[in-house]
């Protein structure tokens, strides 16, 4: 039920911050993703990447680079064949490397040497020369480039380069190497793979020479940065594996293995997981793509300039049995793409960390199960902000807002770091911080200005304390008219007009502070509510604007306290030789109809009906019966604690039903044995004048008076008297009607 209430008190909240929820939601589940959250997902991780990236060198693994140099030095790209070879034998019979990757492809045959031109002679012009033929033979070997090239791969552990195509481009070039994975080896529920429609690989000579060949696609994101690679490619139903994966598996010389995620303890197929290089784990995301564990900026690893190569001039220790990839940082030769840690980075440095990861077991993997954690996540975290946010003031929900999102991070930062688990997170921080902003608009722009109608509207005539309650929960305040059961109090002051006569203005005005500002004060630590001030009188209610189960012990103590006040209030007044002021109290509890009335000139929060009249009219009758109070037999009624003579039954003015009037005297424990003796008494006349019983009555009232003078006496002895005159009809019920106000 408190639930409930908080939904109800702060509905407009709660559905806004749920609008947001609900967005969040959409978007983890796929159902309507949300591009700029998926950039700034990418954003995040870009920020994470490069604040807990090690940068450090991994010596195991060296580029030789066709730079700016290698160019200017060995000529333009491509080089010839016969070059590329004499590179690979220095490398393994000189610098003796373990395993050599190519970032490029020889899709063309190589034809520098002039070997066609001297065959198309032969043919055309030399077909009969014998000599000539015999020294084309001999000749041949040395200007067949490409055999040359071939032949420098034999029983060594390179591994060629090659690209896809797709968007509809089918055309092909060179020979595939042997497939990894052929047709059907994922089943019927095969991952998302990226499917290629084209490719461009090396010449069949080179491809069946080489240990083996992988793909060197880029996989940039929607913004162009690329964080990730695929790791198998399919390509007429058949998968083949990347560049990185083929060196990583030749370095290691072990098979590549599928490893599947299941439901449960079934063996049924739940999803590509991760591949297998012997105890080397490759995870994978559900499009069978890896992210690129960014050691540092470009530098990882170290560079040597392909020339230096040629020319002898790299120390052996710089490359013996290390991994070698060859590829290029010229920008001519546009191989630069934008990564998550610079703007301008080496495509072959990109895969150098890719091995790296392989070979450390150190690749961040994104499973498919994290979608389902963080939808869960955001929607428990949702609904705690949605409920407890809009109940606590502004420094304890940024405080809880803070928290959370510091749980948020640490949680996501010590997974990334020591897990190597990457969480979402840009769609938990936004939703957080959504609902925070939300929350604190809505209570500045909406509630606050509310609170402050309630403030600039009650402040006046409403004690502070009730005001601020009031102003937690101001959709409970309800200014339109209403009906509910009140009280009302009336106060006067008697014989004004005498006194105000004898006071100059600004005595008169002194005086009147004087007097109504303790009189307000009383009023407003009673939880009442100031109606109005009427000249000398004041008007007061309670059970409004906030609903008060005790409304009439409530007014009821303020009227004894305020009665009280005015023995303080006179000896200040006559130390000032001013009059001394006696009050009157009329006090009635009933239905009443409150709430912001008037013209469209001036309002004022104000109650009208029967029972506020009646209340008027007790009070004006306090001087007749010589008392100070008089409450009516419904106040009376919800003050049990409290001992009450009766002072009448009357019908007022205006009024057929007659009301029991009573005067408040005290609480049991707090009378004197005579008053309640005289008390008693008074109970017992006043039953025998009920009865009609009037000289029973008339002898109780004498003796009471003889004890105390009391204008109450007096009446009921002069009615009796009257009686004598004129005896009261047969049918009389005791009810005293009064003509006059």
């Amino acid at each position: 039920m408190q639930l409930i209430s908080i939904i109800k008190q702060h509905r407009l909240r709660f559905m806004l911050s749920l609008a947001v929820i609900v967005l969040m939601l959409l978007h983890v589940s796929d159902a309507l993703p949300q591009k700029f959250i998926q950039k700034l997902e990418n954003y995040s991780y870009d920020v994470r990447l490069n604040w807990l990236m090690p940068n450090t060198v991994d010596n195991r693994i060296v580029i030789v680079d066709i730079d700016e140099k290698s160019l200017l030095e060995q000529g333009r790209w491509p080089w010839p064949r016969n070059k590329m070879a004499t590179l690979m034998n220095l490398l393994f019979d000189t610098y003796h490397i373990n395993t050599l990757g190519f970032d490029v492809v020889f899709a063309e045959k190589d034809e520098s040497s002039g070997l066609k031109n001297l065959e198309l002679m032969q043919q055309q012009y030399l077909k009969d020369d014998a000599s000539f033929a015999d020294a084309l033979v001999k000749i041949k070997p040395q200007l067949d480039y490409d055999a040359l090239f071939a032949e420098s791969f034999k029983n060594r552990k390179v591994v060629l380069g090659y690209y896809f195509k797709n968007n509809g481009d089918v055309s092909h070039v060179g020979q595939l190497p042997q497939a990894s994975f052929p047709a059907e080896s994922f089943g019927d529920n095969a991952p998302a793979f990226t499917e290629a429609d084209g490719y461009g690989a090396n010449l069949l000579a080179l491809q069946q020479a080489a240990l083996a060949a992988g793909h060197f696609n880029p996989q940039p994101d929607a913004d162009g940065i690329s964080r990730k690679i695929a790791v198998l490619i399919q390509y007429n139903g058949q998968y083949y594996d990347s560049l990185a994966v083929a060196v990583a598996q030749a370095y290691l010389q072990k098979g590549l293995q599928a490893k599947f995620a299941s439901v449960g303890a079934s063996d049924d197929y739940a999803g590509l997981e991760s591949l297998m290089l012997g105890n080397k784990r490759i995870p994978v995301d559900a499009d069978v793509a890896t992210l690129i564990p960014y050691r540092g900026v470009q530098g990882s690893f170290q560079y040597v300039s392909a020339s230096d190569v040629l020319n002898k001039k790299v120390r052996l220790e710089t490359l013996k049995n290390k991994i070698v990839l060859v590829g290029t940082t010229a920008a001519g030769l546009l191989d630069l793409r934008a990564a998550p840690v610079q703007g301008n980075y080496p495509g072959v440095e990109m895969h150098a960390n890719l091995i790296s990861g392989i070979l450390d077991n150190n690749i961040k993997q994104r499973p498919a199960y994290t979608q389902g954690a963080e939808f869960l996540l955001l929607l428990l975290l949702g609904l705690l902000l949605a409920l407890f946010l809009p109940v606590l003031n502004p420094l304890k929900a940024t405080l809880l807002t803070l928290a959370m999102l510091i749980v948020v991070l640490v949680i996501n930062v010590a997974s990334w770091q020591y897990a190597n688990l990457v969480l979402p997170l840009a769609a938990s921080l936004l939703m957080i911080g959504l609902i925070y902003l939300l929350n604190m608009s809505v209570g500045f722009f909406v509630e606050s200005r509310g609170k402050r109608q309630l403030t600039g509207l009650f402040g006046q005539y409403v004690p502070p304390e009730l005001v601020r309650e009031m102003a937690k929960n101001p959709e409970k305040i309800d200014m339109t008219g209403e009906s509910r059961e009140m009280t009302i109090l009336f106060s006067d002051i008697r014989g004004f007009t005498n006194i105000s006569e004898g006071l100059d203005p600004k005595q008169l005005t002194q005086m009147m502070n004087e007097f109504l500002t303790p009189m307000t004060k009383i009023i407003h630590e009673h939880r009442g509510t100031i109606d109005k001030y009427m000249g000398d009188a004041i008007m007061a209610f309670w059970g409004a604007p906030l609903n008060d189960e005790n409304h009439a012990q409530n007014a009821l103590n303020a009227a004894l306290q305020m009665n009280d006040e005015l023995t303080k209030i006179n000896k200040k007044l006559a130390v000032k030789n001013w009059p001394q002021i006696k009050m009157g109290f009329g006090l009635n509890t009933g239905n009443m109809v409150v709430g912001n009335m008037g013209s469209s000139f001036r309002m004022a929060y104000t109650v009208m009906g029967d029972s506020v009249n009646l209340g008027s009219r007790i009070e004006s009758l306090t001087k007749y019966y010589g008392v100070d109070i008089i409450v009516s037999e419904f106040v009376k009624a919800q003050t049990p604690a409290m001992i009450y003579r009766e002072l009448d039954i009357v019908r007022v003015k205006g009024k057929d039903k007659p009301v029991a009037l009573y005067e408040p005297l005290g609480k049991a424990g707090e009378l004197s044995a005579e008053t309640l003796n005289t008390f008693n008494v008074y109970q017992e006349a006043i039953k025998h004048y009920r009865n009609g019983d009037l000289k029973l009555a008339e002898k109780q009232f004498k003796s009471l008076e003889k004890a105390e003078l009391h204008p109450l006496y007096a009446l009921y002895l002069e009615r009796i008297a009257q009686f004598k005159k004129v005896p009261p009809a047969s049918n009389w019920d005791g009810v005293y009607s009064h003509e006059s106000k």
